[in-house]
């Protein structure tokens, strides 16, 4: 038997040869690895993120199916529901456009390298929604911080709600009111879930700002709260459609994306956006056209 070192030296070979012919299989498995995440997107199809409020109530179905129409495209829905889950699906590369409501969410993106192309293509609306006694009397108007002004005078309870668009939205109506809400008529937001809102205005008999698809489409519960104010152009936020930024996943569909992104923005799109909300909700839109130059 050979002394223990010519042992290990034999060994420490072997172990060398099989450690050096399993780099190019580590090499191999890595660059397999690598094209199937890197998979090219369809050419012929547009993957989506769409903020939920849009396929609630129909608006993004009727679109795609006008686009894919005129265009050729197919339009993918990849996901659906609130910012964040549309957020991570643009920086996880799975999407060619995203649409949702603007904010810092979107300006990140576009600051972060993975959004580009930024634009807002349509409006949806907030309203007040009260107790139906009404004690400040506001039922029926259009002016918001008016109709806050009003609160603030009869001390009505008025529910400080913390989702972002309401919170932005209150704020700008209490300054144009020219009233700082500092009092006891102020209750504060103790819901776990934001669905949970009106409830809780109502278990209150307080007044409250809201989405008004939410409201209408009862995807938070109205019973026995009721629509007070609604028509304001300023209670209106716009959200924009993006483009996934090529530089960052270059096997990104960008001409379908922009054909779509384009496509939203023309005019006949924004004249739809009215016809939709009438035929579907009755007297005034789901969804309001912004002022472009689109054809």
């Amino acid at each position: 038997m050979p002394p223990p070192e010519i042992i290990d030296e034999h060994w420490t070979q072997i172990v060398k040869l099989r450690r050096f012919s399993f780099i190019p299989l580590c090499l191999l498995l890595a660059v397999l690895s690598c094209h199937k995440a890197e998979r090219p997107a369809d050419p012929h199809t547009v993957r989506c993120a769409v903020i939920g409020g849009m396929t609630m109530t129909g608006l993004w179905p009727e679109l795609a199916k006008m686009f894919e129409t005129e265009s050729g495209y197919r339009v993918e829905v990849v996901v659906t529901g609130p910012r964040p889950v549309l957020d991570q699906a643009m920086r996880a590369g799975k999407v060619d456009l995203l649409t949702m409501h603007s904010g810092d969410i979107t300006t990140d993106l576009v600051a972060d390298g993975f959004g580009t192309h930024m634009r807002p293509w349509t409006r949806n609306e907030l309203c007040i929604l009260g107790p139906p006694a009404d004690p400040a009397q506001i039922r029926g108007m259009t002016n918001g911080a008016a109709a806050l002004r009003k609160i603030a005078a009869a001390k009505a309870r008025f529910v400080d709600f913390q989702g972002i668009g309401s919170r932005e939205l209150t704020h700008t109506l209490w300054e144009q009111a020219g009233v700082e809400p500092k009092s006891d008529w102020v209750i504060r937001d103790d819901t776990v879930s934001k669905w949970d809102i009106l409830q809780f205005a109502r278990s209150n008999n307080a007044y409250v700002v809201v989405g008004y698809i939410p409201a209408r489409f009862q995807k938070m519960k109205s019973d026995g709260m009721e629509i007070m104010v609604k028509d304001d152009p300023i209670m209106r936020r716009p959200f924009i459609v993006m483009e996934t930024n090529p530089a960052k996943f270059p096997r990104a569909n960008v001409a379908g994306a922009r054909a779509l992104s384009d496509f939203l923005l023309s005019s006949k799109v924004q004249a739809f956006l009215l016809e939709f909300g009438n035929h579907t909700n009755g007297p005034g839109p789901l969804f309001f056209p912004v002022e472009t130059g689109g054809n």
